[in-house]
């Protein structure tokens, strides 16, 4: 975590392919490497936003009483000939036959696999409800890959699945989504509007989109501007009431919001002339209600409580967790670079030594590194003998939410400088108060 070891490419320059903020930033501050049209490479600065970015994703699922395993990225062609999707879902698969001609694909999403799973080891509607989920590399072959992590080929997400033995059972999962998935995105600095939307390939009638709201959003959205006023805040939640979480479905969703597929004019016209918003959206998440669409076809039943079987009701719930990188930093950016909200920055502050060499300087900025570290955080401690502009430069570009400054004039008057990157404001303090001020930030 000292640059001079670090492995971060930045570039001076921006990548002419770079057409948005998020990719030109990315590029720029080392944190990907395309390695062909639609899929990168993720350096060291990127993987670790990813990483924090899929832990947050991790424990909100768990949270809500979801629970994780993980399936393959190639699926056997004939479990979505079961379900009738094999052809219809068109050219955004991937298809791919193996050396003993067994048709696969590159799964673009897994309704079908974990069907097949429930169907294989659940008999009872005792063992309902269950939610499963994983966080996996999917990929579907987009005809003009473009933006970046916006809009790859190849891309993480999670996807999960509900089985209910009733509609008002797997109604009550797609509201727990709903709640589980605000708290998420908040988490990360974002507010994400929940949209009415269309259901597309994955099939059904109810569905959401989560929308974060950035000029270069590649959908055109229609909403109340009531609903910017809404946060989940940090409400203690009983993920198992179902009117705890209906309520909060309501709260969330009564006001209109819809992407271009579903607007009503009408309705959107009903609304004060001075709260109507027509703006751009970039969709991190996804959940549907589908019913029997899948275990009908598949054999997906559960003997119920009068003895004879029953198909279960499902539903799926997605979040692009690499999109999200990019949707993040086209919600928190300035024209030097990166701001990285607190619960998703790869690295929690960053140190900059103003003198390399100095004895007293480096003395101070290895102290205030090792006390970080031990406290549990990461520091990212710039030790290169590099000029002051060219260091506030990196660490502006890299977007790390607080700064430690130290020099040998402040250290002669006992203090560093603690800088915001989101405000720009400064503050002078002892090396001792600076700790305890990053560590307070960050509950540490």
């Amino acid at each position: 975590m000292r640059l001079t070891r670090y492995f971060l490419p930045v570039l001076k320059e921006t990548p002419a392919e770079a057409q948005i903020v998020s990719h030109r930033y990315m590029l720029r501050a080392g944190m990907i490497k395309q390695a062909s049209a639609g899929i990168y490479s993720w350096l060291p600065l990127g993987y670790k936003v990813l990483k924090r970015i899929e832990q947050i994703v991790h424990e909100e699922q768990i949270r809500a009483g979801h629970i994780p395993l993980l399936m393959p990225t190639l699926q056997g062609a004939d479990l979505w000939r079961e379900s009738g999707r094999y052809d219809d879902y068109g050219e955004e698969m991937l298809r791919i036959t193996d050396r003993g001609g067994r048709d696969l694909l590159y799964g673009p999403t897994n309704e079908e696999m974990i069907t097949d799973i429930f169907r294989s080891y659940v008999s009872s509607y005792k063992a309902l409800p269950l939610t499963l989920y994983h966080i996996q590399w999917k990929f579907r072959d987009e005809i003009r890959p473009r933006f970046g992590v916006m809009r790859g080929r190849e891309f993480l997400m999670k996807d999960g699945y509900n089985f209910d033995l009733t509609k008002e059972d797997a109604l009550h999962a797609y509201n727990r989504h709903l709640v589980s998935y605000l708290r998420t995105y908040e988490r990360m600095g974002l507010q994400a509007i929940p949209m009415r939307a269309d259901s597309g390939p994955i099939g059904g009638d109810d569905t959401h989109e989560f929308l974060v709201l950035a000029e270069t959003g590649e959908s055109e959205v229609f909403y109340d501007s009531a609903v910017t006023d809404l946060t989940f805040g940090d409400r203690d939640i009983d993920y198992d009431s179902v009117d705890q979480c209906a309520a909060i479905m309501e709260e969330f969703t009564t006001k209109y919001a819809r992407t271009d597929e579903t607007h009503d004019e009408a309705l959107f016209n009903a609304i004060p002339e001075e709260r109507r918003r027509v703006a751009r959206g970039i969709e991190v998440g996804q959940i549907f209600y589908f019913g029997t669409k899948y275990s009908e076809p598949m054999g997906a039943t559960v003997q119920g409580p009068d003895g004879k079987p029953v198909p279960v009701h499902m539903g799926s719930h997605g979040i692009g967790v690499s999109r999200l990188m990019g949707a993040i930093i086209e919600a928190s950016h300035d024209d030097k670079g990166i701001i990285w909200p607190e619960g998703v920055t790869p690295f929690h502050c960053g140190i900059v030594n103003l003198k390399q060499g100095d004895g007293d300087a480096d003395a101070a900025c290895e102290n205030l590194y090792a006390q970080l570290t031990a406290a549990g955080l990461e520091p990212l401690y710039d030790d290169r003998e590099e000029r002051a502009g060219g260091k506030f430069a990196t660490m502006d570009l890299i977007g790390l939410p607080w700064r430690i400054t130290v020099g040998p004039r402040g250290l002669k008057n006992g203090v560093v400088e603690v800088t915001s990157r989101r405000t720009g404001e400064s503050e002078e303090m002892s090396p001792e108060a600076a700790i305890a001020r990053i560590r307070e930030i960050y509950g540490a």
